[in-house]
């Protein structure tokens, strides 16, 4: 059967891949795309969540949650510098469709009551929305199958503060609830995209224009490998949010660890910092599993499988 997930996500670029690949696998049932604010603002990534579910038009019609502004004091900062004005390319999508749309945390929720202990969540943004669910039916926490999340650092290195990665810096008070929640916690850090990076080759190995999810991904990844360069003088893009989905499709590639981790809400320095108590003997209990490494010639085999199926079949 299927693995029934819930997809929380900022769209960004990364996120758009992610979700080309979740939308079209036969071994994931996305029941929910729920938006966050983070990559660009709420009201954006509610529309972009809107505009690719339409230019993709999967086989099975997600629910999608309009995303919620994040907690007081979030950060100011953004991913549009890379990924555009609106976060896919300055791609310019409108969606067609106007209909209300479920809170996130609503949603998520919902969904959770639904199939009771049957639904990953796979976040590849800020942890706003599942905090707010959380904070807001504290009985769903036992209904979580699983939460993955792409985010974070173990080795204290960032990539929007010198000790941060964005998704925690950006909402750190989020963070830090879904980490102390009482749920099952896989976390990828922002460090095993030193081990799977990508180059102008991904552009020349995506799948034909003239397929949706060609139409689609030609659209915006040349953008975010033309902005990566420009601004950090890099040859190589990082695709964080595709890693969740790789994870949940080909869960023999990864390695891991259990790992007791908290998040920094204060400091200058160190506000989103993800901290891990590695003495001996550890004096906090474990609570999350931790990737440590990858295959990557296995996941990057995987990666363009799944890319390759999703066009085939939309």
């Amino acid at each position: 059967m299927a693995r029934k997930v819930i997809i929380d996500c900022d769209p960004g670029i990364d996120d758009a891949i992610g979700l080309c690949m979740a939308l079209f696998d036969p071994r994931l049932e996305v029941v929910a795309i729920t938006a966050c604010a983070g990559t660009v603002d709420a009201d954006q990534a509610t529309q972009n969540v809107r505009a690719l579910v339409e230019n993709l038009d999967p086989p099975r019609m997600p629910r999608i949650g309009s995303a919620l502004e994040a907690e007081a004091g979030a950060a100011v900062n953004n991913g549009t510098l890379l990924h555009g004005d609106d976060g896919l390319g300055n791609s310019n999508w409108l969606p067609i469709s106007r209909q209300h749309s479920m809170p996130s945390d609503k949603l998520i929720s919902d969904c959770l009551r639904t199939d009771p202990g049957k639904i990953t969540i796979v976040t590849m943004g800020p942890l706003t929305g599942i905090a707010k669910a959380i904070s807001r039916d504290p009985a769903i926490v036992p209904m979580v199958d699983r939460i993955v999340i792409a985010g974070g650092s173990v080795t204290g290195v960032g990539n929007v503060t010198a000790t941060a990665e964005f998704n925690m810096h950006f909402d750190p008070l989020s963070a830090r609830a879904v980490f102390q929640s009482a749920t099952t916690k896989s976390l990828i850090p922002r460090e095993l995209c030193d081990q799977l990076n990508f180059g102008w080759e991904l552009v020349e190995k995506l799948p034909p224009n003239y397929m949706k999810v060609g139409k689609v991904l030609h659209q915006i990844v040349p953008h975010l490998c033309r902005t990566t360069r420009q601004h950090l003088g890099q040859e190589t893009i990082e695709l964080h949010a595709v890693l969740p989905i790789l994870m949940l499709v080909e869960p023999m590639l990864f390695d891991w660890e259990e790992m007791a981790g908290d998040v920094e809400v204060n400091g200058d320095l160190t506000r989103g910092a993800t901290v891990f108590d590695r003495r001996t003997p550890r004096k906090w209990r474990p609570n999350m599993e931790v990737a440590t490494s990858l295959d990557a010639d296995a996941i990057r085999d995987a990666f363009y499988n799944c890319l390759k199926f999703a066009a085939q079949n939309s």
